[in-house]
């Protein structure tokens, strides 16, 4: 699975948990970090958790190593770090505060196509 397949991955299982404000960064040109970086918040911390859950489930089920979880247990800010793909999952107040689509903002944002379910 290559990191744009893997990256819609997760996009939709955040979708799936109802995620707010889901937004792609393609890391290539600015980083090398990662190739892609997911952010997207939740309402409450048990819904950050449950996006965070989503997200580390589905790329197990793809047999994709999630190589770093942090956050989990305060549920403010979630990353997920599966490589060539970040996932941040913020509590909606945090994210505000960090704003890493600002400091992030030489990166291009990446559409992506989500299946709503049910």
């Amino acid at each position: 699975m290559n990191s744009k397949q893997m990256v819609q991955l997760v996009a939709q299982a955040c979708d799936d948990k109802r995620a707010n404000d889901i937004i792609t960064l393609d890391m290539g040109e600015v980083s090398l970090i990662a190739d892609y970086f997911l952010i997207c918040d939740g309402s409450n911390e048990r819904q950050v958790q449950a996006i965070a859950r989503a997200i580390k489930d589905q790329a197990e089920e793809q047999e994709i190593e999630v190589k770093r979880l942090e956050g989990f247990d305060q549920a403010r800010w979630i990353l997920v770090d599966l490589g060539d793909v970040v996932c941040h999952v913020f509590h909606k107040d945090e994210r505000n505060y960090y704003n890493l689509e600002r400091l992030w903002g030489d990166a291009p944002l990446v559409a992506l196509e989500l299946s709503k379910e049910g």
